[in-house]
């Protein structure tokens, strides 16, 4: 590359410029103590690279590219040298076409458009008498083509799959994976080409065959049915890699080829899934490879995973999945934590296959929780949840509770979480339930949740022979450390005592006795604890006015009952000072206060709300996993037509004046629901359109419409609506168009006629006229419309004028279109907002319209 002789004068100044070759640029780069010194050597390198591009100086032409392509690892732009890559590919050297490609697959991609202009070199290359020029230009391929150039080469690589060279052969295959890459309509052209590949001898030809196969069933899963006609090849090349002898071109840590192997395997997982008879092909050499493969090397490990991966996956008889199983048992005694790790979460996987066979690793599996890798531990507790059932659930949920303590507080609520509910799913007997559920929620200290609170009063509630037993087990848990348990726990307790304190009078079955002096105390020392917060001070007052109920002949009971309510009576917290007060006056009333403090009836659990996003566990014979507890039971929706309005609106308006905001909530945008104990839907759409709530009125004239399906609420949602009643309508004629007034307020008249269009009565065209019969025009005139967004949609057009005539002089029309996708199930009914300016003021009226004709 140095040789400067037969150069002319001109050439060899330039040669001699850039006499620089690429050890020496990479020398003077590494030599740079600082970021700026090596700036100034990469530009005044690519300044010299530059001058003898321009200078054209093909002799060295391939040492610069050389060079560009340093610099472009470097991250220094190099984009201005692409064009030179282009010249070495188009040269007849080897050397200057390696670099010239080298070149292009770096500093190029598919998406460049001067990438076009090589396509012609490549498919003269492809067909090069040269081996090497040929692979050159089949790398290239592989790597950059576009869509159009694999369309326009993909004959030239059909014809070189059949090349008499395996090199070739081996380079068509990856190319020919390219092309379907970016075509997968040309699949079919390449599926016979399968048979051919697959009778051939050498490993490089088979391997990137069967990718090229894997590929294709990917593509286009179509293929599979033809390629599965392939199986019995497939195994028997896989069996004669198994059963082969030491071959050193092949042989790795004494294992044959383990690359073509796993390529097999996965492809043989592909065909077999779904149909027995591949699968039969396959069991016997699956089980030779399983039991033949030598574990102690990390390459018959990979092997040995794949097989377990394809045994899983096709109809494999029993026999082999327990055998596949069982290779991760073994893989589960590992030294190596990865090797560890890949087990468990295969285990996980495949543990719906075989519950048994995964049982039989049990204690393996228990062992991981002490192991000090973290992601270890979590492959572990995820494994054991789908583990329990009613046989082993005391082994396991004692192994998960002794490592409650030692797991990380960040996943700490998850495992309590889960450990409730494998306990409530597989207990042998609800006082064992109840048992282990309150050991867990003591050990766990402040990580208990409200729905695990709601699980365990739901079970008390609906259990009366073992309340005064859990009564007396929560007591026990709080008197002996009342600070350190979750309030939610003490709330528990608390409620227990004034609804069942009566009940642990008597010792229950194995539980000791608690008497009301005992009970009044902890409640004393819960209601007095600088721990307790509010919520659980409200627990304590509203347990201690129950006990009275329970304790009725028991004066000194009484007595301390008063004495602990009083003195919250001026307490500052409103909600504890409210409940002292009436539990106070109460009191006074002892012929009615045991019936208004009876016991509280069987209460349902509260549930979390089901995640659409949330991915769902699988299953395990049937029975649901325990690693997603609590699940909510989505309720059956149903036909409210307010719920549609409110669910989301889908919003119109006009007037000549300029565009006006748009309401938030009214655009499409859910709705919130009424607050309890607010005003209502009033107070509800008032929020949302910007106005007072008005006063609710009661329709004069009930009528069949929409608003009938909730409850005739058409007054409430009038928003300040009609007076007079409901608005006045013109039965429609037949085949005629329906008349009604829509609004009338303050002289302002909105006049409706509405008609079906001819062919689709799906859709209403609706003519509105706006009129005012007061003194003064209505000025900056704005009608807006909102329609139940979940199946309906209008169109607006604009109003013919933004001024509204006084005294009737005039009227101002606009045309809306709606389409009712319910039509015939739902009717039409819409929200109204007009503004306008009267007199120099600014007036917003809303209302309603619920009174189209029946049809409509």
């Amino acid at each position: 590359l140095g040789k400067q002789e037969g150069l002319s004068s001109p050439q060899r100044r330039v040669a001699d410029a850039m006499s620089i070759r690429l050890r020496e640029l990479i020398r003077n780069v590494r030599a740079c103590k600082t970021q700026a010194d090596e700036r100034a050597c990469i530009h005044k390198e690519c300044a010299a690279i530059r001058t003898a591009f321009k200078e054209e100086s093909n002799e060295l032409r391939h040492r610069n590219v050389a060079k560009l392509l340093f610099i472009h690892m470097l991250g220094y732009p190099t984009h201005w040298g692409q064009m030179e890559c282009l010249k070495l590919v188009a040269g007849t050297k080897f050397p200057e076409k390696r670099v010239g490609y080298l070149g292009l697959m770096i500093l190029l991609d598919e998406r460049q458009e001067v990438l076009m202009l090589v396509e012609n070199s490549l498919k003269m290359d492809l067909h090069n008498a040269n081996q090497y020029i040929s692979g050159l230009a089949m790398c290239s391929l592989a790597n950059i083509a576009s869509v159009e150039i694999c369309r326009d080469l993909s004959p030239e690589i059909e014809t070189l799959i059949g090349n008499s060279n395996p090199y070739i052969r081996k380079k068509a295959c990856v190319c020919a994976i390219r092309i379907l890459k970016k075509n997968p309509e040309l699949v079919e052209n390449y599926v016979d080409k399968c048979a051919s590949i697959l009778a051939d001898r050498n490993h490089g030809v088979l391997l990137t065959g069967i990718k090229l196969m894997f590929e294709m069933t990917q593509i286009d899963p179509t293929t599979i049915d033809e390629l599965r006609k392939q199986v019995p090849t497939l195994v028997r090349v896989l069996k004669n890699l198994v059963l082969s002898g030491y071959a050193p071109e092949h042989d790795i840590n004494g294992i044959t080829d383990p690359f073509l192997q796993v390529a097999l395997l996965k492809l043989l997982r592909i065909l077999g899934r779904g149909s027995a008879e591949c699968s039969d092909m396959m069991n016997d050499i699956l089980a030779q490879v399983a039991t033949n493969t030598e574990s102690s090397k990390n390459v018959g490990n990979s092997i040995l995973y794949e097989c377990v991966l394809t045994i899983v996956a096709i109809e494999a008889e029993s026999g082999l999945r327990v055998l596949a199983i069982n290779i991760l048992g073994r893989f589960l005694g590992n030294r190596d934590n990865n090797i560890r790790y890949v087990a468990l979460n295969t285990l996980v996987k495949v543990v719906d296959s075989d519950v048994s066979a995964v049982q039989r690793h049990r204690q393996t599996i228990v062992d991981c929780l002490k192991d000090a890798d973290v992601s270890l531990r979590r492959r572990a507790l995820e494994l054991i949840y789908v583990l329990v059932n009613e046989s082993n659930v005391e082994a396991l949920v004692g192994e998960l509770l002794a490592f409650l303590p030692l797991i990380e507080s960040e996943f700490k609520e998850d495992l309590v979480t889960n450990i409730c509910s494998v306990v409530e799913n597989f207990a042998p007997n609800k006082q064992w339930r109840v048992d282990t559920i309150i050991k867990t929620l003591t050990m766990s200290g402040a990580y208990v949740s409200d729905e695990l609170a709601s699980s365990l009063v739901s079970l008390i509630s609906k259990s009366p022979e073992i309340q005064g037993y859990t009564t007396a087990k929560l007591y026990q848990a709080l008197k002996s450390d009342l600070h350190s348990v979750a309030q939610t726990l003490v709330q528990v307790g608390v409620w227990c005592l004034g609804e069942y304190a009566d009940k642990v009078t008597d010792a229950p079955m194995g539980a000791e006795a608690v008497t009301s002096a005992q009970a009044l105390e902890l409640l004393e020392k819960a209601l007095r604890s600088v721990s307790s917060s509010v919520v659980t001070k409200e627990y304590v007052i509203t347990a201690l006015v129950k006990i009275s109920a329970r304790y009725q002949g028991n004066v000194a009971a009484q007595s301390k009952v008063r004495e602990l309510i009083a003195p919250f009576r001026n307490s500052i917290a409103l909600e504890l000072q409210q409940r002292a007060v009436e539990y106070s006056a109460l009191f006074q009333w002892d012929s009615i206060r045991v019936g208004v403090l009876e016991r509280m009836p069987e209460m349902e659990k509260k549930t979390k709300p089901i995640d659409p996003f949330a991915k769902q566990a699988p299953q395990s014979n049937g029975t649901p996993r325990a690693a997603a507890p609590l699940a909510a039971v989505a309720k059956p929706a149903e036909a409210d037509l307010l719920a549609d309005i409110l669910g989301g609106m889908d919003m119109g308006k006009g007037g000549g004046a300029p565009p006006v905001p748009q309401p938030m909530g009214m655009g499409g945008m859910q709705l919130p629901s009424a607050p309890a104990g607010g005003g209502g839907v009033a107070d509800l759409l008032m929020d949302l359109l910007g106005g007072d709530a008005p006063p609710i009125a009661q329709p004069q004239q009930p009528q069949q419409s929409a608003m009938d399906v909730i409850g005739g609420m058409g007054g409430m949602m009038g928003m300040g609506g009609m007076t007079g009643g409901a608005p006045m309508m013109i039965q429609p004629t037949a085949g005629g168009p329906a008349e009604f007034v829509a609004f009338e307020k303050n002289g302002l008249r909105v006049h409706f006629v509405a008609s079906k269009e001819a062919g689709n009565p799906s859709v209403t065209n609706v003519s509105m006229t706006y009129s005012h019969s007061g003194p003064s025009p209505l000025t900056d005139f704005v009608f807006q419309v909102a329609v139940p967004k979940t199946y309906m949609k209008m169109q607006m057009q604009p109003a013919s004028a933004s001024v509204v005539p006084a005294a009737n002089t005039g009227s101002v029309t606009q045309q809306l279109k709606l389409a009712n996708s319910l039509q015939g199930q739902k009717p039409i009914v819409m929200r109204l907002k007009i503004e306008y300016g009267m007199a120099g003021n600014k007036v917003s009226e809303q209302g309603e319209v619920a009174n189209f004709p029946v049809g409509y």
